[in-house]
């Protein structure tokens, strides 16, 4: 049974092939005959260009035109059969929106971020993914709400670089059957709630003062240890105590 249902399903194919074929020749001829009959206005509609940092991906009757993207330069269509689009090359860079983030020893942050990307493979980029741009903006935020939120807010402070890597990683293999290679990933800011501000600003300020107050002593103790040596030299020697007292009356 399953021989038979695959044999039938080949001869379907090849009917729906060759029937296609049929028409697409059909298509053809027709748009020829208009081509040719409205020439040489018929050259801004068959005749495309792309720039330099761009490559276009024909759909030759819905399939992908043999030989992939095309650019840059100039390229001919036929209108009725081919539809292009458009595919740019540059980097592109766009802002992730703050995410509130829950640390792993929980508290919470407002964390955004910035990532640079550009698509490698025109191709994979139209036909495996509906929209690029917006898919990677998306698994971007997903990524970094991922990966801070196994963090604590000691590692999110001090580790930037670090989780910058992590999700440049886990972007750059999944975006990858996309066609988009991510370049970096910076993150930007850290914004911590009112109170946590003001209870690491009231703990800064008892660490400064703590470290003051042990200055202080320090140098208490220095000064009494040298008048303990002063009192020392001149108590031995009752010539020195003349000349101090004689100092002092001077």
């Amino acid at each position: 049974m399953t021989g038979k249902n695959d044999e039938e399903a080949v001869d379907r194919n090849n009917e729906d092939e060759g029937c296609g074929s049929c028409i697409g020749g059909l298509i053809w001829v027709i748009s020829m005959l208009l081509i040719c009959c409205t020439f040489p206005f018929s050259l801004f509609v068959t005749v495309k260009q792309v720039q330099e940092y761009q490559r276009a991906v024909i759909f030759h009757l819905g399939r992908v035109k043999r030989g992939g993207a095309v650019g840059p330069g100039l390229f001919f269509i036929i209108p009725c059969m081919d539809t292009i689009q458009v595919v740019d090359l540059r980097t592109v860079s766009f802002d992730v929106p703050p995410q509130e983030i829950l640390t792993k020893d929980s508290v919470t942050v407002a964390v955004d971020a910035v990532v640079y990307y550009k698509i490698n493979n025109p191709l994979s980029a139209i036909c495996n993914v509906t929209n690029a741009a917006q898919s990677t903006r998306l698994l971007a935020a997903t990524s970094l709400r991922n990966t801070l939120g196994t963090k604590t807010l000691q590692d999110i402070l001090a580790d930037r670089e670090d989780i910058a890597k992590t999700i440049l990683g886990t972007l750059d293999s999944a975006t990858d059957p996309w066609g988009i290679r991510v370049e970096r990933v910076e993150v930007k800011d850290v914004r911590l709630p009112q109170q946590l501000q003001r209870a690491m600003a009231a703990e800064a300020e008892a660490s400064r003062q703590a470290r003051a107050k042990v200055i202080e002593a320090e140098g208490e103790q220095k000064a009494s240890r040298a008048l303990k040596e002063a009192s020392d030299i001149i108590s031995s020697s009752p010539a020195a105590l003349q000349l101090r007292y004689l100092q002092t009356l001077s």
